[in-house]
């Protein structure tokens, strides 16, 4: 079964539904804005639904949640999950699928479902906990799937052998997500996207009593990571935490800054009106009214009187609307918080390349995290000693020592038994990564990598 076609206005709800009716086996692929959607349906219900967009770090966050209640998703089980599973682009050849088993399933089947099942396999999930982790998973994607405006979408065979762990209802899951997206409608025009970042702004110490409960829980983490993963990092619910946070958003103590790329290609959950919008909108509004007026039976000076009133209210709606609110004028040109308030985390980044340290350097250091660079290999076990980090990142490719060895060493180090230490190299092939795994490594980096690549490493180890 092949079937093209295209949607616009609320057509991904109308498919979706027209789908839950087939008793056909059913993938269905959309495609709006670079992304693409896969959703998997079997006898009109949805056994798996992900999005191209960093299926693992999506993946890694409900396990993180899922780990509070099952002692089995331990953080070492999570970061071997994304060893074994995570390929380093989704064209990557078969050598990946070979080598964790001569069971792997055709190409067609999710990296991170496969990764699914393995944790079953592996009695880290049972059956039930494994349909509460999809569950949550696909309301999470098809929360972003209905709000796409135009695309174009596919209809294909299920990958063969593909197992199923649990049929979720289409209906009850497009319930949830609706009410879902009220929720985050309702911040709006403040808020668009769960990917949007907030970052602290206090005039002087002495300002953080105006901020008391989120001082406590949610400052240091205000430095990059996005709304969605600041919840996942506090185990709180995302409306919740938004809730905590609003206020101080409204009056201009946390400033939002946009979703980090590549989550900025996602649909927002409110579309932002432009200052071109507001005013072909105010002058169509206007025009209307005037026609309205013009066509009572009313005096010149009346219409005019009226016109008038009019037009102020819906500049002033207007106004309202997309204007900030309750600013406070004094925070406007506030410094951010002091870093002697928040919890700076140490980073070493051990590298023979002046440019790539340099790059790190920006990458981090703009987060409010101590990064400290070590260009000499040789000398960089004494110095991983004398600063003591909490994560280090260790290039492979190095004149002078080699990489695994370097691990090793440090890894052998008391001090450093549970300290994450993130390997970074250009290579792809799984057996650097097992090689990693092997002397010790917590994850893998591999070069050329984006500033929101690194915050996902920071995320995995030190939150």
């Amino acid at each position: 079964m092949n079937n093209y076609g295209t949607f616009t206005n609320l057509r991904p709800l109308s498919l979706l539904r027209q789908l839950s009716n087939c008793s056909d086996s059913t993938h269905l692929q959309a495609l709006s804005n670079s992304v693409t959607w896969s959703i998997f349906l079997d006898q009109g219900k949805i056994t798996f639904a992900t999005h191209s967009i960093e299926p693992f770090d999506r993946l890694e966050r409900h396990l993180r949640r899922l780990s509070h209640r099952i002692p089995t998703l331990s953080s070492e089980i999570r970061i071997q999950l994304r060893l074994l599973f995570e390929p380093d682009s989704y064209t990557q050849s078969t050598e990946l699928h070979n080598s964790i088993s001569e069971e792997s399933i055709s190409d067609q089947r999710p990296y991170e479902y496969q990764a699914i099942c393995w944790l079953v396999s592996q009695k880290h999930l049972n059956p039930t906990q494994a349909a509460v982790l999809l569950q949550e998973l696909a309301k999470e994607v098809i929360e972003s799937f209905i709000l796409i405006k135009q695309g174009n979408y596919e209809l294909k065979e299920n990958p063969e052998r593909m197992p199923i762990i649990c049929r979720l209802d289409v209906g009850k899951l497009l319930e949830r997500c609706q009410g879902r997206l009220q929720d985050w409608k309702s911040f709006a025009p403040h808020i668009s996207s769960p990917y949007q970042r907030p970052y602290l702004r206090v005039k002087t110490l002495s300002s953080q009593t105006d901020l008391p409960e989120i001082q406590q829980n949610l400052s240091e983490w205000m430095k990059g990571f996005s709304l969605r993963h600041l919840a996942v990092i506090m185990n709180q619910d995302e409306i919740h935490v938004l809730k905590t946070l609003y206020p101080y958003i409204l009056n201009g103590a946390i400033l939002l800054h946009e979703p980090d790329p590549p989550f900025d290609k996602l649909p927002k959950t409110f579309e932002q009106i432009t200052e071109t919008d507001q005013i072909n909108l105010l002058k169509k509004q206007e025009l209307a009214d005037i026609s309205s007026v013009e066509n009572s039976n009313t005096k010149t000076q009346t219409i005019s009187d009226d016109l008038s009133q009019v037009t102020q209210a819906r500049r002033k709606k207007l106004q309202e609307f997309t204007n900030p609110i309750n600013i406070n004028p004094n925070l406007q040109q506030a410094n951010p918080a002091p870093t002697s308030i928040r919890k700076k985390y140490k980073i070493v980044s051990i590298d023979d390349s002046p440019t790539f340290l340099r790059e790190i350097s920006r990458f981090l250091e703009e987060e409010n995290f101590s990064v400290i660079t070590i260009s000499d290999p040789l000398k960089a076990v004494m110095a991983v000693i004398r600063h003591k980090p909490d994560l280090i990142l260790l290039d492979l490719n190095m004149e002078g020592i080699d990489g695994y060895e370097l691990c090793r060493i440090i890894r052998n180090n008391s001090m450093f038994k549970e300290t994450p230490i993130v390997m970074v190299t250009g290579s792809k092939g799984i057996v650097d990564k097992v090689r990693a795994k092997f002397v010790g490594a917590s994850g893998y980096l591999t070069k050329p990598f984006t500033r929101a690549d690194l915050l996902k490493m920071v995320f995995m180890h030190l939150t």
